[in-house]
């Protein structure tokens, strides 16, 4: 487990995130925490460890955004807002926006509410990501679903020319030793820096 104090100290020094930055993940962080006594939006048990599991385990996806070539950053399944709305908080002064998809209403009034509260140029959409076009040309996934049905979302749902950044547990080499549809994608498989079990796939789609 990293302190908050030393994942604090890696998004200044690795990823630049500045002290406003910082300021608004922590009042994130207590909003997120004062609501998770009412709702679940995140474990439990993974409270206590929240800077290192869930914001360092987002922010590490600025790696793998080209903000030259963004024209907009979808998260697909955003929960209680990871990545997503580190992401959002990061490329606030950007000029593409950062779409979040959650289809639990209760899950999305809160991303709704912490976006306001925060100042974000976000947008966030309660549907089923099926019955959406997608056209973010950078799309992010956490605990999100299985690589075939993620595959079938690129291919039927998204703009022509995308990358998708799925984030994996352990099974990651499995799952795609395992979809055949991985054949037709350039990918490659990049280790988290939160966790040595868990991978991060870099798809791009043509």
């Amino acid at each position: 487990m990293i302190s908050e104090a030393n994942v604090k100290r890696i998004l200044v020094q690795n990823f630049e995130f500045d002290v406003l930055k910082i300021k608004k993940l922590d009042r994130f962080v207590k909003n997120l925490l004062l609501y998770n006594k009412k709702r679940n939006l995140i474990a439990k048990s993974t409270e206590k460890q929240i800077w290192d599991r869930h914001i360092l385990d987002s922010a590490q996806l600025i790696k793998f955004i080209d903000a030259k070539t963004c024209t907009g950053i979808a998260d697909l399944g955003s929960g209680a807002g990871f990545p997503g709305i580190i992401l959002a908080l990061y490329y606030q002064n950007y000029n593409f926006h950062v779409k979040l998809y959650e289809k639990s209403s209760i899950k999305s009034a809160f991303l709704t509410n912490i976006s306001k509260l925060l100042g974000l140029n976000c947008k966030i959409i309660c549907s089923d990501v099926n019955s959406v076009k997608i056209d973010s040309n950078h799309i992010v996934c956490r605990a999100f679903r299985k690589l075939p049905y993620i595959l079938n979302i690129s291919r039927e749902n998204c703009v022509k020319k995308h990358k998708f950044i799925v984030m994996k547990g352990k099974n990651a080499q499995y799952e795609i030793n395992n979809t055949s549809q991985m054949r037709n994608y350039e990918y490659r498989l990049e280790k988290s820096i939160t966790d040595n079990d868990s991978k991060i796939i870099i798809l791009n789609a043509e």
